[in-house]
């Protein structure tokens, strides 16, 4: 008996037709996005444990990112790969990075949504 279901391509829907190809037809493990995703998610729950409120964006035409709902104003977050280093970004300014595995950076977050 055959548990998954095959979806036809005309009635695929955007969603089916987004989804990546399964982890066992991937040259690589973990995309780009997915590796963003994952430090993100790290972001949110360690945000979280400090009493801020956050929601992850998987948009189909953007990078990934997480929104930091501060006490002021909402902080989107972004997580890129600088090197061989992974940092969190929420803005353009020189003091608005900070390293992802830094065990500062949901603190750092936390006080620019605070501003």
């Amino acid at each position: 008996m055959e548990h998954s279901k095959a979806t036809s391509p005309e009635k695929a829907t955007p969603a089916d037709q987004a989804q990546p190809a399964p982890l066992t037809q991937r040259p690589i493990l973990g995309t780009l996005q997915e590796d963003q995703y994952i430090h993100l998610v790290r972001l949110a729950w360690d945000l979280r444990g400090l009493g801020v409120a956050a929601r992850l964006e998987l948009p189909l035409a953007e990078k990934p990112y997480l929104t930091a709902q501060g006490m002021r104003r909402p902080v989107r977050v972004i997580a890129y790969r600088f090197g061989e280093h992974w940092i969190y970004q929420w803005g353009r300014g020189r003091n608005q990075w900070i390293g992802a595995l830094d065990p500062e950076a949901a603190q750092e977050i936390r006080k620019a949504a605070a501003r």
